[in-house]
């Protein structure tokens, strides 16, 4: 396979590097699900406290960890930002808001967060990725 573009001669380190030292808009969504999910139970009235208390612990950790990645990509942000996502959609069985508006959010954000978290550690380690190539 003929590689003829300008990343193609830096080593892959630096590579990645090139690509992810600017900001990632899959940061920027994450940080936009995080605010959205601090912001959840005023927008959907959540009544249980479990619920509330974690839609906002967890959106601020996501919104620290987005702003982290913006600022500077690192594997172990986006490695807790998968946790995190995984712990939303696990925490209304383990903290028992089972079946009300905040599962629902919970379980929606928990996804996306995981999977954007996945794809930006994909991407960032992807060899065939490269800021200025276009996918066919």
């Amino acid at each position: 396979m003929l590689n003829d573009s300008p990343a193609s001669s830096m080593p892959v380190s630096a590579n990645v590097f090139a690509i992810m030292s600017r900001p990632s808009a899959l940061d920027i969504y994450t940080l936009g699900c995080g605010m959205f999910l601090t912001g959840a139970p005023w927008l959907f009235g959540f009544v249980r406290g479990a619920g509330r208390l974690d839609a906002e612990l967890v959106g601020i950790a996501v919104i620290v960890l987005s702003v982290a990645g913006v600022l500077a990509f690192a594997d172990w942000e986006e490695w807790l930002k998968v946790a995190l996502g995984l712990w939303l959609i696990a925490a209304p069985w383990l903290l028992g808001f089972v079946h009300t508006p905040a599962m629902h959010v919970s379980i929606a954000i928990g996804i996306i967060v995981a999977f954007l978290s996945l794809l930006e550690l994909w991407l960032a380690h992807d060899p065939d990725f490269a800021g200025d190539e276009h996918l066919y």
